[in-house]
């Protein structure tokens, strides 16, 4: 008697841990996303979504300061061939901007040297540190190096996905109003 008990007792644990189980793999139907977040800050005429980030300094830049400039935001990392390309031109053009222009570099590997990396090329312009990987997932970058071109008002203006050379960092930040 006292086995068919516990064989009862057995069974009904088991029979208990295996509807739990099942009851948390369900999952709800995943929502829709709308067409405002499928595209935040990757299509052209969209508001860029705002950030804070430290910079390799120390400094906070927060991207809606900057209204009334012009914003060239560059994401890359220190390991990326096309990355290191694009860097001494960025640098070159960064010493011709005037004062309506930035350059804003969003570095998405902090953990890797960068400051090694800023002061072997001689980067002089600001270099941000996406540290908890939130502003390249705002902007859902795919590849790197993309760069987003944001007026003054903050609506991004174009989008170059690839190593940019001076000619066309001139020509995309010569369009922005």
């Amino acid at each position: 008697m006292i086995k068919k008990v516990i064989a009862a007792v057995v069974l009904v644990s088991l029979l208990t841990v295996a509807i739990v189980q099942a009851m948390d793999k369900k999952t709800e139907a995943p929502q829709p996303a709308t067409e405002a977040s499928a595209q935040e800050g990757l299509s052209i005429g969209a508001a860029a979504p705002d950030f804070q980030l430290k910079t390799l300094t120390g400094d906070t830049v927060k991207l809606s300061d900057l209204r009334g400039k012009k914003v060239l935001l560059n994401f890359w990392a220190t390991w990326c061939p096309p990355c290191k390309a694009e860097m001494p031109d960025m640098e070159q053009f960064s010493k011709q901007l005037g004062d309506d222009i930035i350059i804003l570099a969003v570095n998405i590997d902090p953990q890797l040297d960068v400051k090694g990396f800023v002061d072997k090329n001689k980067i002089t312009f600001p270099i941000l540190l996406d540290t908890d990987d939130k502003v390249n997932e705002a902007y859902q970058i795919l590849s790197i190096p993309t760069t987003y071109f944001i007026n003054s008002k903050g609506i991004i203006q174009n989008k170059y996905t690839g190593a940019m050379k001076l000619d066309i960092m001139k020509k995309y930040t010569d369009q922005l109003k």
